[in-house]
């Protein structure tokens, strides 16, 4: 049940959403349906890791290939596990009253946070996304994320971004445009008004460097990609560095090598895959790692076998992810 009213949420904002948040993707079981089971061993793995918290049915949790009952579904079974672990639910469309149906739908299970990005397909103007955001607000009263990606069409400025945290109860950004430059401004310019947060580790050098500092990682993948309940170097550097302190041994030593192979992977198959958001890539090293997927739902191609046997050998060579050659 929410916790505030509207015109508190910015307020409530700031003490729920702070360290590392997670992405959960959607997995899927033989018959290409939910997979129930697998999805609640994900949430319970992933808390195991330290993380504060999580988002269902975002581009990796696949909502573009999921029915509104299906959305539906999912949400009520990520709420239901996570218990009294932060959780936000997606409900970007570009239905309207989809997008209603959605807010309410989470709402009564208890959800406190959206998440919500630009009208895909059917908006490219920035003033359009505005006026499109400021009406969806203005249907619930939950706190709503914006999320800046370009997944959706179309990227707004610091400028622009500014008229979305203005609206009483947008408590904040998902600044992942992937254009530095937009996010230290919005970082410098909307910082104290609202909750910017880049999902990539090279913003809190960055904000050492121009005097802010990103209180929440919201959100990646990167904890269950990086980390096992026996060393979560990386959530605990999120940790840290979102409360000010950067561990720059603690990255050198446990992250970077990780990190790269990682960079690597993620570029190539972005590249290949035109743009799109490397889903399958990240759904296999969850598999990697014991955790479940399924594997994308189509029109996404999953990775090619050799590509899945390379990036399975750098895994297994950096010794870090108990990740055997042989299983």
């Amino acid at each position: 049940m929410k916790s505030y009213n509207k015109n508190e949420s910015k307020e409530w904002a700031r003490e729920f959403l702070i360290g590392q948040w997670s992405t959960l993707v959607t997995p899927f079981d033989d018959r290409g349906e939910i997979d129930e089971q697998g999805l609640r061993f994900n949430i319970d793995y992933i808390k195991s890791l330290g993380s504060n918290g999580a988002g269902c049915s975002w581009g990796m949790g696949e909502f573009w290939s999921l029915s509104i009952n299906e959305r539906k579904k999912l949400m009520d079974i990520v709420i239901d596990q996570a218990k009294n672990w932060p959780v936000a639910a997606h409900v970007s469309h570009t239905s309207v009253s989809d997008i209603i149906d959605l807010m309410s739908s989470a709402e009564k299970s208890g959800y406190e946070l959206l998440v919500i990005g630009a009208p895909y397909f059917a908006t490219r103007k920035p003033s359009q996304v505005i006026d499109f955001i400021k009406y969806i607000s203005s249907k619930t009263d939950l706190a709503i994320m914006y999320y800046n990606s370009p997944q959706f069409g179309t990227i707004l400025n610091s400028t622009e971004l500014a008229e979305i945290v203005n609206i009483e109860n947008i408590v904040g950004v998902k600044e992942a445009s992937f254009n530095k430059e937009i996010s230290i401004n919005s970082h410098l310019e909307l910082g104290q008004k609202a909750i910017i947060s880049t999902p990539d580790e090279w913003i809190y050098w960055e904000g050492e460097k121009q005097g802010f500092n990103q209180q929440v990682m919201f959100a990646n993948t990167s904890d269950w990609r990086f980390d096992t309940p026996e060393n979560n170097s990386y959530t605990k550097f999120v940790q840290m560095a979102c409360k000010g302190t950067i561990d720059n041994d603690l990255y050198e030593l446990e992250i970077k090598d990780i990190k790269q192979i990682s960079d690597k992977w993620w570029q190539k198959t972005v590249s290949e895959a035109g743009g799109v958001l490397p889903v399958a890539l990240c759904k296999y090293w969850g598999e990697l790692v014991g955790m479940n997927s399924g594997g994308p739902r189509p029109p996404v191609h999953d990775l090619l076998s050799k590509d899945k046997q390379d990036l399975k050998i750098e895994l297994a060579n950096l010794e870090k992810l108990n990740i055997s050659l042989y299983d």
